[in-house]
């Protein structure tokens, strides 16, 4: 038996199995191929995910369209989502929540003035949250003032506190980008003690901004906010558990950079905030 196998060539088993010899050759070409291209991909997108930790399959694939044609790689998003299945990387959704409003405060509320509105150039609607982190065994925060047009973070702050001055100080940072102000606008909130206090509420009204907050404690009105926290915590991995303050804030600082430098927009045709912030009129969105 041992004899016979032997003198069983490579031509007369692709026969049995209904193959030629040229075509076996093919097929472990093929298939040598698609591995150098599948870990091509994979390296690709650990690459990206220093920076970026849990950004999702569609940004990536955007993302490094143009990396991927350099090496002459050609791959459908089905194929690559694919790669990303096979290697253990497609980002699951995670859900916690902290209460961070208080809104039975008795203080000045104002009316929601931003239903409808999609503004049309940058710095025409500022977005405003508070979010929660984790440093060591305490629940620490971070606001920020987002541009509703470019999806832009134009000022944040993290501390161990919520209060009024804690949120001054990333308003501060806004105001200080802010320099066209030809043009009106409105800053959007919920009903929190920060945001009604006299200090906050009050450096609003000194640079003429139009102040506007949610009346119903629905998230879905200041749902622009409530989505760039979860980009932070989805994307970022800024849900983790932070070592101590120092920590938190330098790669919160690392965070924003790439989000505003790096991070493509569906929302805002496919550019970065940065990219957006420079320019003028609708832009397309692409989902």
């Amino acid at each position: 038996m041992k004899q016979l196998y032997g003198r069983v060539g490579l031509q007369d088993l692709c026969g049995l199995f209904g193959y030629s010899r040229q075509s076996y050759y093919k097929r472990q070409v093929r298939e040598e191929q698609l591995a150098f291209e599948s870990a091509l991909v994979v390296d690709l997108v650990r690459e990206e995910r220093r920076n970026i930790v849990r950004i999702g399959g569609r940004k990536l694939f955007f993302m490094l369209g143009p990396e991927l044609g350099r090496h002459q790689l050609k791959i459908g998003r089905d194929a690559f989502f694919e790669v990303l299945r096979a290697n253990g990387l497609l980002i699951t959704r995670r859900k916690r929540r902290v209460v961070t409003t208080w809104s039975r405060h008795g203080l000045k509320t104002y009316p929601n003035l931003i239903r409808e509105l999609r503004p049309l150039r940058p710095n025409e609607l500022w977005v405003s949250d508070i979010t929660y982190i984790r440093v060591g065994d305490i629940w620490h925060y971070v606001i920020f003032i987002t541009d509703a047009y470019s999806r832009m973070i134009v000022g944040y702050n993290v501390a161990d506190h919520m209060d009024a001055p804690f949120c001054v100080k990333a308003l501060d940072q806004a105001l200080a980008q802010w320099i066209d102000r030809t043009g009106p606008l409105i800053h959007h909130s919920d009903r929190g003690l920060q945001y009604c206090s006299a200090l906050y509420s009050g450096k609003l009204l000194e640079n003429h901004i139009h102040i506007s907050m949610t009346e119903h404690g629905d998230p879905l009105e200041n749902a622009l906010a409530e989505r760039v926290n979860g980009i932070f915590k989805q994307d970022f991995e800024m849900d983790q558990n932070f070592e101590n303050l120092t920590e938190a804030k330098n790669q919160i600082q690392n965070m924003v950079h790439h989000y505003n430098h790096t991070r493509p927009h569906a929302s805002c045709d496919y550019l970065t905030p940065a990219q957006a912030h420079s320019k003028q009129g609708l832009l397309p969105k692409r989902w």
